[in-house]
């Protein structure tokens, strides 16, 4: 592996991305930007990828800080056509507070992802489904090899405007 590829995520980052595309958080601004919206709404991520989709660079805290492709850029990814997961499991994962969860379960992706499969079966959807679709995008990373673009700082947190009663 060079140097410069992307670690692999952990699969919880392919059912963030996922959950992206449920909620339409992912907005493609031309052939190379696009824009990603935290799940609580407080932060926009940049994710730049060249025609191809191999060289990606984006300002998630995961690509940023751990080296592994973050779920902004693989939101991204799916949302270019590189690879399109069913709608019924985009659907199924939209809604999900996934940093409320993460906070929840001290960034314990497998308490994460149980929670997940518990509010997936409540709700009605197939959890093995969703799962075995996200290990398939995760496969699908994997041989597409991305390589690291540039690198970026993570963007702050935008407070949340709060009306204040008189």
């Amino acid at each position: 592996m060079p140097a410069n590829s992307w670690k692999m995520p952990p699969l919880i980052k392919v059912y963030e991305a996922l959950g992206a595309l449920g909620d339409g958080r992912v907005r493609i601004v031309d052939s190379r930007r696009a824009l990603v919206t935290s799940s609580d709404g407080t932060k926009t991520y940049e994710v730049e990828t060249s025609e191809d989709g191999r060289e990606i660079s984006s300002n998630d805290n995961a690509s940023y800080w751990r080296g592994y492709l973050g779920y902004p850029a693989i939101a991204v990814l799916l949302a270019r056509g590189l690879y399109r997961p069913p709608a019924n499991v985009t659907d199924a994962l939209a809604g999900i507070p996934w940093k409320t969860l993460n906070r929840k379960f001290k960034n314990d992706y497998a308490k994460t992802l149980a929670e997940v499969d518990k509010e997936l079966e409540q709700s009605g959807h197939d959890p093995d489904a969703v799962r075995s679709e996200a290990e398939s995008v995760l496969s699908f990373i994997r041989k597409l090899g991305p390589i690291r673009a540039k690198r970026s700082r993570p963007p702050a947190e935008t407070p949340l405007v709060r009306l204040r009663s008189r």
